[in-house]
């Protein structure tokens, strides 16, 4: 799950001042939004080369990893999001949940069930990085860029979300949701689709009905590319560079393929190897929509993001806002958004 910027720049800072008055541990974990705010303070090793071969790790993983040229720590594990639905809703509003391929597909199902008397689609439109997190796969699925972010497709996207409140299709608690209250508004056994995450697995099994997982579908088809949450393991800046040999060796451990495969079994992430992935899958026959999802997802300050992201996060959530509300049209929303971003990324 995502932390708010205020509360990474806060651990960053707090990490920062580790460094200057003393030794930190061999090696550290974190949040995968955090990892180039935290490098940016100079509180991670930079790994040239590599202490092991990380040849394995998805791309698209590691990346969160990665700023200014730089690999500065390894995922353990990544978390997404992707639509839980309601199988016992579906079935009685006649909506089959392998037609929903694209937004065509569920506005449609989301009409049927309507028609049924059932409730919609609930999700987290909170002014916070849990809003951003969960509005992410629409404004990637649209084709979307956070370099720009009143572009037609962007535009698209919001008008989704806002679409859906003015058809009765999500509830206006969407505005101030956060994942767990969405969460909470779906385990009434009341609604037919949620947006959530890896991390609710557990309180799916306890929901008290039958329950199933699709992939955010893209705007014209295929999968949306959902945001990456998760783990990574870094080694701080030490006093001394005689202990980097066994940080190492630390992360090396931690990284090894049994190792994952426990750690994240434990944490409900999906592993970052292909490998991990195949025997997790092979357990679990149910997590492969999520591995599906995982493969496609997009680290939040990947694309040479890196420390712009938040900058650009903030007035992007403050968009989704103010057009939920219907105080600005989505796109006198993104218009004034983009503006703020490029202002604030000067």
């Amino acid at each position: 799950m995502p932390l708010s910027p205020r509360a990474r720049r806060a651990s960053a800072a707090a990490l920062a001042a580790v460094v200057v008055t003393t030794s930190l541990p061999a090696c550290s974990s974190g949040s995968t939004g955090r990892e180039s705010d935290d490098a940016a303070t100079g509180t991670y090793q930079i790994w040239d080369p590599y202490p092991h071969d990380t040849s394995a790790m998805l791309p698209n993983l590691l990346g969160a990893g990665q700023a200014g040229g730089n690999t500065y720590g390894v995922p353990i594990g990544a978390n997404t999001l992707a639509l839980y639905y309601n199988k016992q809703v579906l079935a009685a509003a006649g909506v089959d949940p392998a037609a929903v391929t694209d937004w065509a597909g569920l506005n449609a199902a989301l009409r049927k069930v309507k028609a049924a008397g059932r409730k919609g689609i609930t999700f987290s439109g909170i002014g916070t990085e849990e809003g951003s997190f969960q509005f992410l796969p629409w404004f990637g699925g649209s084709g979307a860029q956070l370099t720009r972010l009143d572009s037609p497709q962007a535009v698209s996207a919001l008008q989704l979300w806002t679409g859906w409140l003015k058809a009765d299709h999500a509830p206006n608690s969407v505005i101030n949701n956060t994942q767990t209250t969405s969460w909470q508004e779906f385990a009434t056994g009341d609604y037919a689709f949620a947006e959530n995450g890896t991390w609710q697995l557990v309180n799916a099994e306890k929901a008290g009905f039958a329950y199933g997982i699709i992939p955010i579908p893209a705007a014209a088809g295929g999968t949306a590319p959902a945001p990456t949450g998760g783990e990574f393991v870094s080694i701080p800046v030490q006093n001394s560079t005689r202990r980097y040999a066994t940080s190492a060796k630390i992360v090396t451990c931690l990284t090894g393929s049994d190792n994952l495969l426990a750690t994240d079994t434990t944490l409900s992430y999906v592993g970052p190897t292909d490998a991990v992935q195949q025997r997790q899958i092979a357990r679990t026959p149910a997590l492969k929509v999520w591995v599906d999802a995982v493969k496609v997802a997009r680290g939040r300050t990947g694309d040479g993001l890196g420390t712009k992201y938040p900058r650009i996060s903030e007035p992007l959530r403050t968009a989704v806002q103010a057009a939920l509300s219907g105080s600005k049209s989505p796109q006198d929303a993104l218009t004034a958004a983009q503006a703020s971003a490029a202002s604030a990324a000067k």
